[in-house]
């Protein structure tokens, strides 16, 4: 369908350019499609899914480590180092000169 429009051609070109769109038309309904999805999830939000709290925490499985799945995606991750277990003293700890 043709609509006449006025649109920010800023906002436009930076659509354009982080969608990798080919055209104005493209980038536009891309647009559209990615706020339409979002108002649903929105919509899902407040609704819920149908599930009680405890059926919803059951779906997880306990052994689901997020941390270690992104770590494993990213070529040469490194793991955060582990913090120490008791207080940090900062007047320790070396600080770089300016």
């Amino acid at each position: 369908m043709k609509m006449t429009m006025h649109i920010d051609e800023g906002i436009l070109e930076r659509v354009m350019k982080w969608s990798g769109a080919a055209s104005k038309t493209e980038a536009v309904d891309l647009a559209l499609k990615e706020m339409d999805r979002k108002a649903r999830l929105a919509e899902f939000g407040k609704t819920g899914l149908g599930l009680s709290r405890a059926e919803i925490l059951e779906a997880v499985d306990p052994s689901y480590d997020l941390m270690a799945l992104r770590l494993a995606e990213t070529p040469g991750a490194v793991p955060p180092p582990v913090a120490p277990a008791g207080p940090v003293s900062y007047s320790k700890l070396k600080r770089q000169k300016k």
